[in-house]
């Protein structure tokens, strides 16, 4: 566990476990890298090297108050990754953590990665544009901002239990709601306006790495339609794998499946 500096104020929190290929991975909104244990474990058994990050504002790293948007988190990236000097990176992005991926993909040309995974990626657009008709209304994610400064302990707590589409524990729901809570407030503000205002559409003709974009056919958060079907014919030759029991939160609602798949795909 270590942090890396990325500006003169701002330290990111990276855990860095195993050896062999280095499979980097990016949370979702509200979250951290702790989301992942579950892939962790097994893949850490079968010989490969997890690197969890978390985002500025999120987790342990630094909450400063500016400076919240996919350009900066991709610069996080690229400096994270030459700080430790990785090759060769499977870059797997979760939910908002997917449309930070997208953005250094096309911002940094792909720099040290060599495979993308787009997991229930809320990514490229989210809302309607004039010619993207098929998103959701801003009215959507401005009535999440009011109950965020209403009650945000209950907001995610409520955002947390429904993001599954299994039944998990009250244990996990706590779990998962108290890594929510570890979030700035001005950072869980300001990543949700941006993920709303998002436009990343250009960035997915950049892409060309092997992708593949999995996505549960029942993701509430992400719509399937809106999201993984339209990077799959955004990026060339990428693969879009269905996961037909899961919600937003595959990561846990097909574990099993997900970590094959990425095993499959990394190599």
């Amino acid at each position: 566990m270590q942090y890396i500096q990325v500006e003169p104020d701002v330290r990111v929190f990276v855990r860095d476990w195993g050896t062999g290929k280095p499979i980097v991975f990016i949370h979702g909104w509200p979250y951290s890298h702790e989301i992942f244990e579950y892939q962790y474990l097994p893949l850490l058994k079968h010989g490969y090297r997890c690197i969890g990050i978390d985002l500025r504002g999120y987790g342990k790293s630094d909450q400063p108050y500016e400076d919240y948007n996919f350009d900066v988190f991709a610069d996080d990236l690229h400096l994270v990754f030459e700080a430790l000097d990785l090759q060769a990176i499977t870059l797997v992005g979760f939910s908002m953590g997917g449309a930070v991926a997208v953005r250094y993909m096309g911002k940094y040309l792909g720099l040290r990665v060599t495979k993308l995974a787009l997991l229930s990626a809320s990514t490229p657009c989210l809302t309607k544009k004039p010619d993207f008709p098929q998103g959701r209304d801003e009215a959507v994610y401005n009535d999440f901002l009011d109950k965020l400064y209403a009650d945000r302990p209950q907001t995610l707590a409520d955002f947390s239990k429904g993001i599954f589409c299994q039944p998990i524990s009250s244990a996990l729901a706590s779990w998962f709601t108290s890594i929510a809570m570890q979030a700035s407030p001005h950072a869980t503000v300001k990543t949700l306006i941006a993920l709303r205002d998002a436009d990343l559409r250009p960035n997915l003709a950049k892409i060309e790495v092997p992708t593949a974009i999995m996505h549960g056919v029942y993701d509430s958060s992400a719509p399937i339609k809106i999201t993984a079907e339209v990077n799959h014919k955004a990026i060339k030759d990428s693969q879009l794998i269905h996961f037909e029991n899961s919600g937003h939160g595959i990561f846990l609602d097909e574990r099993e499946k997900l970590n094959a798949e990425l095993m499959r795909f990394v190599g």
